[in-house]
């Protein structure tokens, strides 16, 4: 049976273990960083742009089906996440290509602050109902 500080060990090693092999990825595929402090900074700066890539996403997937300018909002958290994540160049370029959009590919501005208008009215008119009425 193993004891508590035995699973403590293990766990330790396997995430010096993930640490390294991140460090090392970092350093072949980075920036070309020449310490592996350099490279701890730009993984963790890299790690940032995925979970607030992800976080952007999941708002403009919550505004699809809710007010606001669902894929514009899941556009720019997909931007973000294409630095870093491969399969999100090619959704952004699927999710661009379904924005209303001049010949020069930018989004009308009175589309967008449009929509940003209907979801305000939208979100203080659900407030005002919620807790005002």
């Amino acid at each position: 049976m193993m004891t508590d500080e035995h699973h403590e060990h293990r766990l330790h090693d396997r995430l010096e273990a993930f640490e390294d092999a991140a460090i090392a990825a970092e350093l072949e595929t980075g920036r070309r960083e020449e310490t592996e402090e350099q490279a701890k900074r730009h993984l963790l700066v890299r790690l940032a742009r995925i979970v607030a890539g992800s976080l952007v996403c999941l708002a403009g997937l919550g505004m699809l089906v809710l007010p606001g300018p669902g894929l514009v909002v899941l556009a720019i958290g997909l931007a973000i996440l294409a630095q870093d994540v491969p399969f999100a160049r090619r959704l952004l370029d699927r999710v661009r290509a379904r924005i209303p959009s001049d010949a020069e590919g930018n989004v009308s501005k009175p589309l967008l602050y449009g929509g940003l208008a209907v979801s305000f009215v939208a979100v203080c008119g659900g407030l005002w109902w919620t807790f005002l009425r």
